[in-house]
């Protein structure tokens, strides 16, 4: 599968993003020279882990036939420390439906475990980058 971004037209930094058959924008903020036009890089990565552990407590409990009613996620960023090499995100879930407190607890185990974040924080990831010249 392929990602394509290409520049909005007259924008200074802001990227349509093709991904299948769904397009958003991608910007930066007005403070690095964007028009904060959609999400940052930064705020998909952490969005991508936010929508993994949502879709996958989703998942689960519909296949173990949990009365999972809803899921609100949210994602919170301390990068005071990126440079430094440390980037914390911590992810709070909340979860409505008759459940126990047994079956809460199985779906914050299943939550740590979701793909993004095994992706994030145990595999390693490697990237080649090329730039050629436009046509």
């Amino acid at each position: 599968m392929a990602v394509e971004l290409r520049r909005v037209p007259g924008a200074p930094m802001a990227q349509t993003v093709h991904i299948r058959a769904h397009d958003l924008v991608a910007d930066g903020s007005v403070e690095e020279g964007g028009t904060d036009s959609g999400p940052s890089p930064h705020d998909l990565y952490d969005a991508a882990l936010g929508a993994c552990k949502a879709l996958t407590v989703l998942w689960y409990a519909r296949r173990k036939g949990l009365p999972v009613d809803d899921v609100q996620t949210v994602v919170e960023r301390d990068a005071s420390a990126e440079r430094a090499g440390v980037y914390r995100l911590a992810t709070r879930l909340q979860v409505s439906g008759d459940l126990t407190d047994a079956q809460i607890a199985e779906l914050e185990t299943v939550a740590q475990k979701c793909p993004v974040h095994k992706l994030m924080t145990t595999v390693t990831t490697e990237i080649s980058t090329s730039l050629e010249r436009a046509s």
